[in-house]
């Protein structure tokens, strides 16, 4: 082969318009709805033409358009407005964060936000689905918000794949390359001003990585390449397609995400006193970010670990075990028998940091594990999520009763403005008052939504469903003439869909569990709800199913035919595709979102609180989100929150109540108008749905609170324990030491109760307990002796727990025997009762997460 040698042509811009490559290499326009409107009036047809990629329409335009715009008074004008805008974003100090945060002093802190896939807009494929969405906009939050984040990925240079449909419905993958030069991200330079390069070890080689950045408004997001020339073909295709190979493709790209990254923050002289892990993917980082610390302070892995989780979140999104990456010691050893040496632990300790059982050398290696041994914080994804997350876990905290299992919830939220229509955003800005995005959060704007007369609610919902119906026939004709159907088929997809009828739509990720073929289990009751001549129904779907996963694909195929039907083809669409700009017409003209899954394995889902702020309505099984968000106000629930061991009675059951919902209400409620053809009762809905569900389900709130309940307090610990040369955190790897080889002997020997029990006590008495307890070579400040009590239930165990401290009686110690005593108020009547236990305690500890030790009477 010749030598080729490289460079890049950019856009000749007019003086004038020099500001459109700022705003381009920003990704604040994709929620910015006048930068938004700059770029398609610059050439509308190019702007889809170019997939939404501000970039490449830049380097493609024709130059003479560009000197018609450069002397458009008006259109500079808008340029200049969206940049002005863009620099006053930048620049201000009037965020949340700068608001909240009294508590960090001057001290400037730094949160690196780790994540396998972000979503951020369409041009930047390097998402698959919720996960890379919730990302992205947890991105667009923080930079909304103020928080001092920067986010951590890979850039894939096929990313996921592109979907099409064969003659029977079955899914065809094909993976396009990204062209990097012509996408919204730069090359990070170093000092030199080379590209910045970082380095990482697999077996017998060390493999180059190049950093590079996109700038998501006030937040920078580092995405880490491997397809170098430097590197061999193999290495060259870790970062080659995301979720793509077999599992060592995974460990290698785990590695490059969490090793890489937190090398490439170091190169970039960024040092995070907080990491956050969204999906254990990036757990690695846990381990290099102690051999950082290491080799900085000169202390051991234990005190290192020790300090870098005090500053560790990790959130999951996983429901089953099934869904967590897990690894054998046989594919783990080539790559990590070297590296561990670093860390001054053996290869066998190196494994117990990924195993539940630390003693089961057969047990694989778990990265969510690693996760949970490298952060002091764990999280779920909504309140259910939470309460399924403990229950997952409980094997590492045996003795504790499941409600105290060490992991709380952060719902899942949305960035409202990223998903909200232009007419609707306007119509709030016009009632609800312009700040209304900028507080989402703030139940007061949504306050205001009664003030906007139903009329003006139901056009924008009309013209949205309009826009949508086009949209559907546009992509159908599309893919028909991709497919070589005939003209009279592509005729007929311009006139599928019927902007007037009830429009559901069903867009996600096409796994089995999300059941997408609910509806098609009685396909006479489906057809009769379609083809209704005065109250018809239609449903447009779109998804995709992981490549691997045959049943998914099935499940495309039978909608495809289905949909094929001569007695269904113009009441159900399939898009083929689904990406984030098929999202945003979903979400912004249907007029109810379904959403079907087997519950309880929909760990929070998002794409129902995008309808929200749209005006759309929900009707979904209470599962993640819904399971919280729902009231009959607000919109239907499939079922009543039963669990089911038949999953085939399951369907059937939820089947049936799905159909009874549409209808006898959802169908009856749309159609019943007044006079003026408007559809009162069903617009109230919609105002209770937005008013309730609206400041809460977003992610500003949810960002805000990540920073209230975590980033803010473990930023402060952080600091603690790194005092005085990581002083504090050394003093508690040896307290740690200590309790754990003293626990063997901790017992609680003998329990009095004042009055004695057995009979009958009043409300408003008190039961006073006494016990001694056998500490062995521990100090009473070691411990709490806790009366954990509450309601019986009829197997005898204490439900609905609470927790009474016992104190420490200085006179009653010998020879490592203590005695406590506590006081037990009768504040309830009916059965009740109490075990004692005994639990450690100490000021810098995070417990039980830490140190999950228990001893029960």
């Amino acid at each position: 082969m010749p030598t080729v040698h490289t460079f890049q042509i950019v856009p000749a811009l007019p003086n004038s318009l020099k500001h459109l490559h700022t705003l381009a290499y920003n990704l604040h326009w994709c929620w910015d709805l006048e930068a938004l409107e700059l770029f398609r009036r610059l050439d509308r047809d190019l702007w889809e033409t170019s997939g939404h990629n501000p970039v490449k329409m830049l380097g493609t335009i024709d130059q003479e358009r560009l000197k018609d715009a450069a002397g458009d008074d008006s259109f500079t004008a808008l340029l200049e407005s969206a940049y002005q805008n863009l620099e006053t974003y930048m620049r201000s100090t009037n965020t949340w964060f700068h608001r909240t945060q009294a508590h960090a002093g001057s001290k400037k802190y730094t949160i690196a936000y780790f994540c396998m896939e972000f979503g951020i807009t369409e041009c930047m494929p390097i998402y698959s689905g919720g996960l890379g969405v919730l990302a992205g906009d947890h991105l667009k939050s923080s930079s909304d918000l103020g928080i001092p984040l920067v986010g951590i990925g890979l850039l894939y240079q096929q990313g996921y794949f592109r979907q099409s449909l064969n003659t029977d419905g079955w899914q065809q993958e094909r993976y396009p390359s990204n062209d990097f030069y012509n996408m919204p991200i730069q090359p990070v330079l170093d000092a030199a001003g080379q590209t910045l390069k970082v380095s990482v070890e697999l077996p017998g080689r060390q493999i180059q990585i190049q950093v590079w950045k996109v700038q998501v408004g006030r937040i920078p997001l580092f995405l880490l390449d491997t397809n170098l020339p430097a590197n061999n073909e193999e290495d060259q295709n870790i970062t080659d397609q995301l979720y793509g190979g077999n599992s060592e493709m995974r460990l290698k790209q785990e590695i490059v995400l969490g090793i890489g990254g937190q090398r490439a923050l170091k190169a970039m002289q960024i040092q995070p006193q907080m990491c956050h892990m969204n999906e254990g993917h990036s757990a690695f980082q846990g381990l290099e970010r102690a051999r950082l610390l290491m080799k900085e302070h000169g202390c051991s892995f234990a005190v290192a670990r020790e300090l870098g989780a005090a500053g560790s979140l990790f959130t999951t999104h996983t429901p089953v075990p099934a869904g967590f990456d897990v690894f054998s010691p046989e594919m783990l050893a080539p790559y990590f028998t070297e590296y561990v040496k670093d860390l001054g632990i053996s290869f066998g300790e190196f494994m117990e940091l990924g195993r539940v059982n630390r003693e089961d050398n057969s047990e694989h290696f778990n990265m969510a594990v690693l996760a949970l041994r490298t952060s002091h914080h764990v999280n779920g994804v909504s309140k259910l999520h939470g309460a399924v997350t403990r229950r997952m876990v409980q094997a590492g905290y045996r003795d504790l009763p499941e409600q105290e299992v060490p992991v709380s919830h952060v719902t899942n939220g949305i960035h409202t403005r990223s998903f909200v229509s232009k007419e609707m955003a306007d119509l709030l800005d016009r009632y609800l008052g312009g700040r209304w995005s900028q507080d989402v959060s703030d139940n007061g704007f949504w306050n205001r939504i009664d003030s906007i007369p139903d009329e003006e609610i139901w056009r924008i919902r009309q013209r949205r469903r309009e826009r949508l119906v086009l949209f559907a026939r546009t992509r159908l004709k599309e893919q028909y003439t991709k497919h070589g159907r005939g003209a009279a088929e592509q005729r007929q997809a311009r006139e599928v869909l019927n902007s007037e009828a009830l429009t559901i739509g069903f867009a996600r990720r096409f796994a089995t569990y999300k059941r997408a073929t609910l509806l098609l289990s009685d396909p006479d009751r489906l057809l009769k709800l379609l083809n209704n001549e005065n109250r018809p129904v239609q449903i447009i779907i779109s998804g995709k199913s992981h490549p691997h996963d045959d049943g998914g694909k099935e499940l495309i195929r039978q909608i495809f035919q289905f949909a094929n039907r001569p007695e269904a083809r113009n009441r159900i669409v399939f898009l083929e595709d689904y990406d984030l700009s098929i999202a945003r017409y979903l979400v912004q003209g249907v007029d109810i979102w379904l959403n079907t899954p087997r519950r309880p394995l929909e760990a929070s889902g998002t794409s129902g609180m995008k309808v929200l702020a749209n005006g759309g309505l929900n009707v979904s099984v209470l599962d993640g989100w819904w399971d919280e968000a729902y009231t009959p106000e607000t919109g239907w629930a499939i079922g009543r929150g039963e669990e089911y061991s038949d999953p085939n009675l399951q369907d059937r059951l939820e089947a049936n109540a799905l159909f009874e919902i549409l209808e006898k209400e959802v169908v009856p409620l749309f159609y019943d108008r007044d006079t003026a053809g408007i559809p009162r009762a069903w617009l109230a809905r919609i105002r209770n749905s937005m008013r309730t569900l609206c400041p809460v389900f977003n992610t500003h709130r949810m960002v805000s609170e990540y920073a209230s309940r975590f980033y803010f307090p473990s930023l402060k610990r952080h600091d603690h324990l790194a005092e005085e040369n990581m002083r504090y955190a050394a003093e508690l790897v040896s307290w740690k030491q200590r309790v754990r080889q003293g626990w063997p002997l901790v017992k609680v020997l003998q329990v009095q109760t004042d009055p004695e029990l057995g009979k009958a006590l009043t409300v408003g008495e008190a039961v006073i307990i006494k016990a001694r307890v056998q500490l062995g070579t521990l100090m009473p400040q070691d411990v709490q002796v806790q009366a954990y009590h509450g309601p019986i239930d009829t197997n005898h165990h204490v439900t609905q727990g609470n927790i009474t401290l016992l104190h420490h009686l200085s006179e009653g110690t010998q020879d490592g025997v203590c005695l406590f005593e506590g006081r037990l108020p009768c504040i309830s009547s009916g059965m009740q009762g109490f075990s004692l236990r005994v639990v450690p305690t100490h000021a810098d500890a995070e417990l039980p997460q830490e140190l999950a030790l228990i001893t029960w009477e």
